[in-house]
């Protein structure tokens, strides 16, 4: 590893405190802060908690984390700053506005956010911090998952794209650059791409909840970790591609509003796991399944 860097995370919850933890593994010096202190004070215990799951020792990662008592003191010597704040516009503008203002002026700020557009939260940034602005959308969990989509607006100096690119890399994250800053980068738009047209399916009586699921994780899904989808397409033949999409593609749905059926069902209360129902029916338990099974699932892909 090259020389280690001053890391600072903002937020310490679901996405915060693991993005900590990668960089800490690497060696690298983090300071960790969040508005609210109860989250603040279980950052540590989630990150032992982590490293236990997956059979790594706790102590030399907590020595490289340090708990900051503001996003002022987290900042001020960071030569990197990941935003993991709610994904609330105003919420995120207003955090690097301030971050802009604290923090070193040659540190990278880097946002989290998993479908806002990069431009839109950097305005009103001053030049000289747009242009060390960029997006880094890790995915849940982010200290087992490779993937980090790195994303440049406009304003981004591309040193600064590819600096960060690399340092990823360094993390044993498997980045991607993103080089138009779009709604939702690439993989949020092709996982809610399936979305819309499961939830079409449910609406309209072709199958449940519960079908959609066995048939992505016994078909088509069961090849993604050997064989993308571009992959896929080459295999098969373009020739035969093309005949298909001419007649799957204009029968798909092309809803833009929410679907009426997940309105419905919060509505109803139903809100996933968390309330014991959604799209499925949960008990505490089979909650606790499914995350177990991800969790073994991820470790053996990757680690």
């Amino acid at each position: 590893m090259k020389q280690p860097l001053n890391i600072a995370v903002l937020g310490a919850g679901l996405m915060g405190h693991g993005i900590a933890q990668a960089f800490a593994a690497s060696g690298h010096s983090v300071a960790i802060s969040d508005p609210d202190p109860n989250i603040l004070a279980s950052a540590l215990q989630r990150i032992e908690a982590n490293l236990r799951d997956i059979g790594k020792p706790a102590e030399p990662v907590l020595a490289n984390i340090a708990v900051a008592p503001s996003m002022a003191a987290a900042v001020k010597s960071a030569d990197v700053v990941v935003e993991a704040a709610p994904e609330k516009l105003d919420v995120k503008r207003k955090l690097f506005s301030e971050v802009a203002a604290n923090a070193p002026p040659h540190a990278i700020l880097a946002s989290n956010t998993s479908v806002i557009p990069i431009t839109r939260i950097g305005e009103g940034l001053p030049p000289a911090a747009r242009a060390r602005f960029l997006g880094t959308h890790w995915w849940n969990p982010p200290y087992l998952v490779p993937l980090v989509e790195v994303v440049r607006t406009e304003y981004t100096d591309p040193e600064v794209f590819q600096r960060m690119f690399d340092l990823l890399v360094e993390l044993g994250k498997r980045p991607v650059k993103v080089h138009r800053d779009i709604t939702g980068f690439i993989g949020n738009r092709l996982q809610y791409a399936l979305w819309r047209e499961a939830f079409s399916l449910i609406e309209n009586g072709v199958c449940d909840a519960e079908t959609i699921d066995i048939v992505v994780k016994n078909g088509f899904g069961s090849r993604y970790p050997v064989l993308g989808p571009m992959e896929n397409a080459d295999l098969i033949g373009l020739e035969l591609a093309r005949d298909i999409y001419d007649i799957v593609i204009p029968e798909l749905s092309n809803s833009r509003p929410p679907s009426r059926l997940l309105s419905e069902r919060i509505e109803q209360g139903n809100l996933g796991m968390k309330s014991g129902e959604g799209l499925r029916a949960w008990t505490s338990e089979e909650s606790s399944a499914v995350r177990r099974r991800l969790s073994r699932h991820l470790l053996n892909l990757f680690t």
